[in-house]
């Protein structure tokens, strides 16, 4: 069993399959999507369309929670709760490698610790409003998230080998990325400024990988990963 890992995909896996054929992976293995997946986006009928594509991917798909997606009980279908690795995901029964990760769930990958924090806020979210695109008011974590992933990492010491995010703590931000013309002053950065409270107070034994902002970067032990892939947890010889 591999855990792969690879930034943004906006429902479009081509390139993952590309990469399952060049490295012969099976169901075993993993990728692990940094958010905004876009498997649940359209909320109809194409959604089911990808879901069905998905399926014949020779690969299990962990997928982070992004902010241009519906969380798995806002989408379509009938996703149940499971456990896997030791932590809770949302499943659909038709579609048995497509895995949401639950934020705050710290699982279990070949003997590592590994803690997800999805969700950031849209610099786009007018610009979708005013042009009937979806948008997601959900797409930050929410107190209650927020409340459950420090009970998590209380009940840990506050010490994991890994964080998996969509964004990134604020004095870790690409600011050299940003897209120009936007005003950052009105851009929302809480779900940053949280992040940094937790990073800041964290052992982090291993690295914190995210992916969001549509770059490749690594300072200290924050990695910012787009159409990159890594492989973490690997199995001990």
């Amino acid at each position: 069993m591999h855990f792969y890992i690879t930034g943004d995909t906006h429902g479009d896996f081509s390139r993952i399959a590309e990469f399952c054929e060049a490295n012969g992976t099976d169901a075993d293995d993993v990728m692990i999507i940094l958010g905004d997946a876009g498997i649940n986006y359209y909320l109809d009928v194409r959604d089911r369309n990808l879901k069905n594509e998905l399926t014949r991917l020779p690969i299990t798909l962990f997928c982070i929670h992004g902010n241009h997606e519906a969380r798995p009980w806002e989408a379509e279908g009938n996703y149940e709760e499971a456990i896997w690795h030791e932590g809770i995901v949302y499943v659909e029964e038709g579609y048995p490698n497509i895995l949401f990760a639950k934020d705050g769930e710290i699982y279990d990958f070949n003997g590592k610790s590994v803690i997800v924090i999805g969700g950031a806020y849209s610099v786009d979210k007018y610009y979708r409003l005013n042009n009937g695109l979806q948008w997601f008011d959900s797409e930050q974590p929410d107190e209650t998230i927020r409340s459950y992933v420090e009970e998590k990492l209380e009940a840990e010491n506050w010490t994991v080998d890994i964080v998996l995010s969509h964004t990134v703590p604020i004095e870790a931000e690409p600011v050299w990325s940003f897209i120009p013309g936007i005003d950052q002053s009105r851009v929302d950065k809480s779900t940053e400024k949280w992040l940094q409270q937790i990073y800041d107070k964290l052992d982090l034994r291993e690295g914190w990988y995210a992916g969001h902002y549509h770059v490749e970067s690594e300072e200290g032990d924050i990695r910012i990963m787009f159409e990159d892939y890594d492989e973490i947890c690997e199995e001990a010889e």
